[in-house]
């Protein structure tokens, strides 16, 4: 894309404070072959370049303007005030991750070679994390270091000097994080202020933590209920708890694992427009396992970007690790990967969720609606999608589907409470982890995953409070358009805006 204005370079100026966003998630390929300047002093430049040139125009459109104030604002906050890049190595893993190039959005021959342009950059993305990297807590260094170690997966012992140098410069990476894995402070805690700071920025919105402690407790209660009940319909006569490790137990192998999953793809897109749920029902998914460097997830659907060719999305799912014990493998499979909460997981990932979002989000109109997203919008509304398809009766009110709504809603609202408590220093991880024992039914690796998860990412009980602002605003809106309220008209009118910060969603509600 060429800058021929002033606002084009305020856009692009935000671009290049968040590159793998712009490349990855908006398709903004301008940036193929880049790294981020992370490193003290090219953050300091990119948060002066911020707002454009002196005298850039406002945007015409008053929701585009608060958009883009809300992206720029929460930049100043995540590396100006809180300055994360000094104390959370997600952000440099990030720079440095290259599945991006696997998507088809261009010919291989232009992917390999911004692949390999990429590669070359490691040493210096490397050595502006070393740099920067002077504030990490133990805990967090623990926690991102099977992350960093993942990014050898593209590193090959036979690619010649790019690659010697560049498996050398995260050698060095990797060694400065075990150092402070070590030596680091203990603490990981953002602190309550810095977390309300953080959350609110990024969502156009003042934060008020104990308010939302507060709705999350209420929701907490609402599934619980919703859980047992659930559970008592699928087996009257058989405990809860013994209920739950019954469906547990039933899961496919991790060699059938992905088979089942693309006939749930299947599914759950006919499902959603059958019932002409959302604008768009183009939607094609192929299914592929999960490249080690991402598996802080579960599970995530990778699309065509706005800016990208269109090409089908991939459904990536997290297999259980290969060298692990048998033990773990299984548990790894009951606990995340049973067929009670598999079609859930296709219906927040596929249709009516993120791949219908994201087919909408290609024809959002403007450029900062294509190019700016918010991570709450499109986490909340995947989730919300969930008990759309409970309340629309998806499988014909198998009681199970209602058992997956409730177990991953709890998953969900457990994140968020998690993550207030470890950034409020009201937990530890060993808390997080015994919580999700509690509330989700995890245990071990599982449970710690979820745990660390809160440490790495302050922002991810987004999927709750997502969730949250949607459903607040369907009830605005069915109050509002009495008779003309219908499921298609409300989703239509969020997906023209995008995915934009919760605090803005009001305009679907004015311009819908």
């Amino acid at each position: 894309m060429t800058i021929t204005s002033a606002s084009d370079r305020r856009l692009a100026a935000v671009c290049e404070m968040s590159v793998p966003a712009a490349r990855d998630g908006a398709g903004r390929h301008e940036y193929d072959g880049t790294v981020q300047d992370l490193s003290p002093d090219g953050v300091r430049r990119g948060l002066a370049a911020l707002g454009g040139p002196a005298g850039t125009a406002p945007y015409r459109d008053p929701h585009d303007e608060a958009h883009a104030a809300a992206a720029e604002q929460a930049l100043r906050v995540r590396f100006g005030e809180l300055e994360l890049h000094r104390s959370n190595p997600l952000w440099h893993i990030e720079n440095l991750e290259l599945c991006g190039y696997d998507r088809p959005y261009a010919p291989r021959a232009e992917r390999d070679a911004a692949r390999s342009a990429h590669l070359r950059q490691w040493p210096d993305a490397v050595d502006a994390a070393v740099e920067a990297l002077d504030r990490v807590p133990a805990p967090l260094a623990g926690a991102t270091l099977p992350l960093a170690r993942g990014l050898a997966a593209h590193l090959d012992p036979g690619g010649g000097p790019v690659h010697t140098a560049a498996a050398r410069a995260h050698a060095r990476l990797v060694a400065h994080l075990e150092r402070a894995a070590l030596d680091g402070p203990p603490s990981a805690a953002l602190g309550g202020p810095a977390l309300a700071r953080l959350l609110g920025s990024a969502e156009a919105c003042t934060v008020d933590l104990a308010t939302l402690t507060n709705r999350v407790d209420a929701e907490r209660e609402r599934l619980c209920a919703l859980l047992d009940e659930s559970l008592r319909r699928v087996d009257p006569v058989t405990a809860p708890a013994d209920t739950v490790r019954a469906l547990q137990a039933d899961h496919p192998d991790s060699d059938g694992l992905l088979a089942e999953f693309t006939k749930l793809v299947d599914e759950t897109v006919a499902w959603t427009a059958r019932l002409d749920l959302v604008p768009h029902h183009d939607v094609e998914v192929v299914v592929q396992s999960m490249p080690d460097s991402q598996r802080r997830a579960l599970a995530g659907l990778f699309a065509s970007a706005p800016y990208e060719t269109d090409a089908p999305a991939s459904f990536r799912v997290s297999l259980p690790l290969g060298g692990a014990p048998e033990s773990e493998r299984e548990q790894w499979l009951a606990t995340g990967f049973n067929r009670t909460l598999m079609p859930n997981m296709a219906v927040h990932e596929v249709a009516p969720g993120h791949a219908s979002h994201f087919r909408a989000l290609r024809l959002a109109p403007s450029e900062v609606r294509r190019t700016l997203h918010s991570e709450a919008f499109i986490e909340g509304w995947a989730h919300y999608c969930e008990e759309l398809a409970l309340e629309q009766g998806f499988r014909a009110g198998d009681p199970r589907v209602a058992v997956a709504v409730a177990q991953d809603a709890l998953r969900r609202v457990t994140r968020f409470a998690c993550a207030i408590g470890l950034h409020t220093g009201a937990m530890t991880e060993a808390d997080a982890a015994t919580r999700f024992a509690a509330d989700v039914a995890l245990a071990g690796p599982a449970a710690l995953h979820e745990a660390q998860r809160g440490l790495l990412d302050p922002t991810y009980g987004r999927y709750t409070w997502g969730k949250f602002a949607i459903l607040d605003l369907r009830e605005q809106a069915e109050e509002r358009w009495g008779a003309g309220f219908t499921l298609r008209r409300f989703h239509t009118a969020l997906f023209d805006l995008g995915a934009p910060p919760l605090g803005l969603l009001r305009t679907a509600l004015e311009r819908g």
